[in-house]
């Protein structure tokens, strides 16, 4: 185990805040899944949904550590090749949607051979952050006009989000909030970024009318179900979202200062996706107000840690990396805590590195891989330089060796060199013949 931990490069206080989180998530996933278990099979063994937890967490930390022996300027040309490719991705899983548990899963993939769902809007995200710090990066000291950078960068975008919006409203939103937060860290010139948000609004609300005159078309049905959780959030007019709500917030009550324990949980068998998008509710009432608060803290030490990072990054595109990855994970962990406690509309974000899912940790963990691969390089540097110390200072005590030496007088030095002598004083058997 400590040849493995050694063999651990980057930024270690992240990997310990990373391998806390997946750590305390089996206890919230194994208690939590029940509802799903007598909803599959009827009896209620959660052993299952742990074990395939535990597969998706460990899949999750090799990726983190593949990813992270890449060193991380790498990723500036394999955004740009792979973004094309994720607008494939994003066509077909908007085109060959299925339906799971009777719900719309159009922002889902059957993956094949495998037969494992994956959800390509969480990968085109990554994929799209590291594509504008690049951008960004590489256009600092350029005072390129806005054409090129709507071509160049916003194109690119739009052609993200627009592939996205159909089937994930909170999402999309996520994403476009992110890139106009890094756009704004990487000092792109306000006057434009108004634009580019005003054209947004514009386009958001231009696709909603359009769903509302469509109801029935499969590229709009989406509408309708945004406009109910906008309704339910803001009357009191009952709903699923609002059932789903009322059962969290009781959860978060029952758990009081010091919750009912591990596994005592009784808002799970009622609480639809308990163990995914609800999952924070469940936190808190087996761990109290304590367990909760303490997860908060612990989001709250790793966004620390990532401004760090990129505080100690030596260039701009590891410095926007970064940021555009690291604070996402953030951002999103804080919507599905406010959606417990029904500060926001019910999105359907769930927790990082805690929530059950495949394809939402494994991308987290990808995410977190490439930002530990910017630590990595600045830790590199720091040790290079270290050793070049290192070197300086023997090299420096080898000259004042040999200066020293310079400035004895003869008769010591030649006292000093005879204590060196090629005589042999063991006993030779020829040293009778020798002698004559």
């Amino acid at each position: 185990m400590k040849e493995l931990v050694n063999k651990l490069k980057g930024d270690r206080v992240i990997w310990s805040f990373v391998a806390l989180l997946a750590l305390f998530s089996f206890m919230p996933v194994f208690s939590a899944s029940s509802n799903l278990a007598y909803i599959g099979h009827g009896t209620g063994n959660t052993l299952g949904y742990l074990v395939k937890h535990l597969a998706h967490i460990c899949i999750g930390f090799l990726i983190i550590y593949w990813v992270h022996r890449v060193p991380y300027h790498y990723f500036r040309a394999i955004s740009k090749i792979a973004l094309p490719v994720v607008w494939i991705l994003l066509l077909y899983t908007m085109l060959k949607g299925t339906v799971i548990a009777g719900a719309n899963a159009s922002r889902w993939i059957q993956v094949p051979f495998i037969g494992i769902t994956f959800q390509t809007s969480t990968l085109a995200a990554i994929v799209l952050f590291v594509f504008v710090a690049r951008y960004l990066s590489k256009t600092k000291e350029e005072n390129e006009p806005f054409q090129v950078s709507l071509v160049q960068l916003w194109i690119p975008v739009f052609i993200t989000l627009a592939l996205i919006l159909p089937a994930n409203f909170s999402t999309t939103a996520l994403i476009f909030v992110m890139v106009v937060m890094l756009t704004f860290v990487g000092k792109y010139p306000l006057k434009y970024l108004g634009f580019v948000i005003g054209s947004g609004i514009l386009a958001l609300t231009f696709f909603i009318l359009i769903g509302k005159a469509f109801p029935d078309s499969r590229f709009f049905n989406r509408v309708a179900t945004w406009e109910g959780r906008y309704e339910d959030f803001t009357t009191n007019k009952p709903g699923e979202d609002d059932y789903q709500i009322e059962k969290a917030k009781i959860a978060i009550a029952s758990g009081k200062l010091g919750g009912l324990g591990p596994g005592k949980s009784v808002q799970k068998n009622f609480l639809p996706q308990s163990s995914s998008d609800f999952i924070y509710a469940i936190i808190v009432e087996e761990y109290g107000l304590v367990g909760g608060v303490a997860i908060v803290v612990l989001y709250l030490l790793l966004l620390f840690r990532f401004v760090i990072a990129s505080h100690k990054a030596n260039t701009l595109f590891g410095k926007l990396v970064v940021v555009g990855l690291g604070f996402p994970m953030i951002f999103q962990a804080m919507i599905n805590m406010a959606v417990a406690v029904e500060l926001l509309p019910v999105t359907g974000q769930t927790l990082p590195l805690i929530s059950s899912g495949g394809s939402s940790i494994w991308m987290t963990c990808l995410g977190l891989g490439i930002i530990i691969s910017v630590t990595k390089k600045e830790e590199e540097i720091a040790e290079e330089k270290e050793e070049k110390e290192r070197r300086k200072e023997a090299l420096q005590r080898l000259i004042d060796k040999e200066l020293a030496e310079e400035d004895l007088p003869a008769d010591e030095i030649y006292e000093e060199e005879a204590m060196y002598s090629i005589e042999d004083n063991s006993r030779n058997p020829m040293s009778a013949v020798l002698n004559k």
